[in-house]
């Protein structure tokens, strides 16, 4: 994967040129997350990237960013236990402190997470987890990829 639709990943996604793009949802972008040391994180990109905070959408547009988080959240949930027994919960945050775009995480949790940092925030596990090559997203990850894409299908329908 060249990383050039990183550096723009909202018009990719707009362009159909950003490889981590899981369904097209109401007012953004499902994506998997680039690392994948808690299988099945993933993004939801606000399809706008000039919209920084949740405010600057109008009412009904602020509505389905969170319509369409909440989906993404349920259907990580789903994938995730059904394809790892050790699923605990999804934990969903909207942030903004890095990228500047609107986008919202959803993170999956394990029961086989090290015990200090299972119920804490994903943020604390060490920088390493986040740039080591084994947990770049990867072939590796397509099950998942196609299970989160299914069950975001069956929400929509």
């Amino acid at each position: 994967m060249t990383d050039d639709w990183q550096k723009d990943r909202i018009g990719s996604a707009l362009r159909g040129g950003n490889p981590t793009v899981l369904r097209r949802l109401e007012a953004g972008f499902a994506v998997i997350g680039d690392v994948q040391f808690l299988p099945g994180y993933s993004v939801l990109l606000v399809d706008d990237p000039s919209v920084h905070r949740l405010s600057e959408l109008p009412k009904n547009k602020r509505l389905a960013f969170l319509s369409d988080m909440d989906k993404l959240g349920e259907a990580v949930e789903r994938a995730c236990e059904r394809l790892d027994p050790a699923f605990l919960r999804v934990n969903l945050e909207i942030l903004g402190n890095t990228d500047p775009f609107l986008h919202a995480h959803v993170w999956p949790r394990f029961r086989w997470e090290p015990a200090d940092l299972v119920g804490m925030p994903v943020w604390l596990y060490p920088r390493e987890r986040w740039s080591d090559g084994h947990h770049a997203l990867g072939p590796q990850h397509d099950v998942l990829r196609e299970a989160i894409g299914e069950e975001l299908d069956r929400l929509a329908s």
